[in-house]
């Protein structure tokens, strides 16, 4: 199920602040370090956006379609009925769990790519952002470590899209900002992933905010 947020409808006593036709939709699809697993969804780093868009304008909302357990193969069968909807920016952060269940790189680079495709065939105007995770999935030296390390780069190149290189940076292995699993970020941890995306989302939001709605 996704959540949905969006700054104008936040805000008290604004409940028509922008025609529904020109809302700009940034639509976030990952697995439970983007759900939010054990937090509030208001706490996940994708509803944390909010914040951080609306002094961009009031015609911004953030559908966060992520869902916990989530492989890539799973958000393939997921994702054709988001795509009734435009999508103006498409933050994919989906992989790690591919590499929990030994799927190999090439298979989890084709199913990413496949999802980049769908979006971009419905959407065409539409922004792409690639969120890549970096974890012990494997000895750091690793063959199959490194080349899924490196996947998200060529990911993001190929498709001219915008790379976040390891959402986790700053929280792997700081107990304060984890849950006592110690892989998922606690609600601290979120504040600081919210802030590993927005360095590299910010521009982008800028440069969407400044153009018409999605025409699809």
């Amino acid at each position: 199920m996704a959540v949905l947020f969006s700054p104008f409808c936040a805000q008290p006593g604004s409940a028509r602040a922008t025609d529904p036709s020109q809302m700009k939709t940034f639509f976030v699809f990952g697995d439970s370090l983007s759900e939010g697993l054990a937090i509030s969804p208001r706490q996940a780093w994708p509803m944390l956006l909010v914040e951080k868009l609306r002094p961009l304008g009031p015609n911004f909302r953030v559908i966060n379609a992520s869902a916990s357990g989530s492989t890539t193969a799973g958000g393939l069968r997921r994702l054709p009925p988001h795509l009734e909807h435009p999508i103006d920016i498409f933050v994919l952060e989906l992989g790690v769990n591919d590499a929990f269940n030994g799927i190999s790189v090439e298979q989890t680079r084709a199913n990413l790519q496949s999802m980049i495709d769908q979006v971009k065939a419905r959407n065409p105007h539409a922004s792409i952002m690639v969120v890549g995770v970096q974890v012990p999935i494997a000895a750091p030296d690793s063959e199959y470590a490194a080349a899924f390390v490196k996947m998200f780069g060529e990911l993001a190149e190929k498709n001219h899209a915008a790379l976040v290189p390891n959402l986790l940076d700053g929280v792997v292995g700081d107990a304060k900002l984890n849950l006592p699993d110690r892989i998922h970020p606690n609600a601290a941890g979120h504040k600081v992933l919210v802030e590993n995306v927005w360095r590299m989302l910010e521009p982008i939001a800028r440069e969407v905010a400044a153009k018409p709605a999605n025409p699809r």
